[in-house]
């Protein structure tokens, strides 16, 4: 019998008016949650190799302070050619963006982020979505050639919030805490969802995920090989390559079970 368990090809693409919506929501959740941070979490380590707590949210107020200002980020990587020249271009860029505030207190970057991210997201909205699809991040950084959609518009509508929601996973991750989830941490995982759909060559495979983020979608075309059932973040997680707080329960097709492991999303 076939399932009738929705394909996530068929998850609308976030638009440009959700954007604007889900990249505030996302905005606020972030600020508010660190806001809440002790002067011990600030220096806790996180899953990004390497950074603190404190490194983790400078780089953020540094990509929020470059999409309004482009010319920050070419100053940024062509400096982080000569001091990191065994990273790779994008690695290397957010370590500089890190290094230009290596001493500002985290609760001084809690205000530089309230102050760049608003501007960043109003620039990128009156761009106009002509130029938004035409320009290509890979200018800047080549990896962005591996993205779904190698566009400032795919930046806008995904990645910004997806970018920034990642980061407060890893935050509740090094605090030990749970993340505040609402509507639009859902909009942000079914994107996720869809890049995995679009670019899944594997046997087909239903998803059973659960949480405020969650949602049942198939993946591929078909009778599903293999069911996934985990929690939406920890799924977020595992396509990162971060680890997991819980367990991803797999069940079926030892080919089906390895893509679903294997499986990674851009992030």
């Amino acid at each position: 019998m076939a399932t009738t368990t929705p394909s996530a090809r068929a998850i609308p693409r976030t638009s440009g008016t959700r954007a604007r919506e889900v990249n505030e929501a996302e905005l606020r959740a972030t600020l508010s949650t660190f806001r809440e941070l002790s002067d011990e979490d600030w220096q806790r380590p996180t899953a990004c190799s390497g950074w603190t707590v404190r490194d983790m949210f400078a780089h953020t107020v540094g990509q929020y302070e470059e999409l309004p200002r482009p010319w920050v980020a070419v100053r940024r990587i062509r400096r982080a050619r000569r001091t990191h020249p065994d990273l790779g271009p994008l690695d290397g860029h957010n370590e500089s963006q890190i290094e230009d505030r290596r001493d500002v207190p985290g609760r001084e970057l809690i205000g530089a982020l309230a102050h760049y991210a608003p501007r960043a997201v109003i620039a990128l909205r009156r761009t106009p979505a002509a130029v938004r699809r035409k320009v290509r991040p890979s200018l800047l950084h080549p990896e962005a050639k591996a993205l779904p959609d190698d566009s400032v518009e795919y930046l806008y509508c995904v990645l910004v919030a997806r970018d920034t929601w990642m980061h407060r996973m890893d935050l509740a991750d090094a605090t030990g805490t749970e993340p505040v989830l609402d509507r639009h941490d859902r909009e942000i995982v079914d994107q996720v969802v869809l890049d995995l759909a679009l670019a899944w060559t594997g046997p087909a495979a239903e998803l059973d995920l659960h949480g405020p983020a969650g949602g049942n979608r198939l993946l591929g075309i078909g009778t599903p090989a293999a069911t996934l059932r985990a929690d939406a973040v920890d799924f977020a997680r595992h396509l990162s390559g971060r680890p997991t707080r819980g367990r991803l329960e797999v069940e079926g097709g030892a080919g089906a079970r390895a893509a679903l492991m294997a499986a990674r999303v851009v992030f």
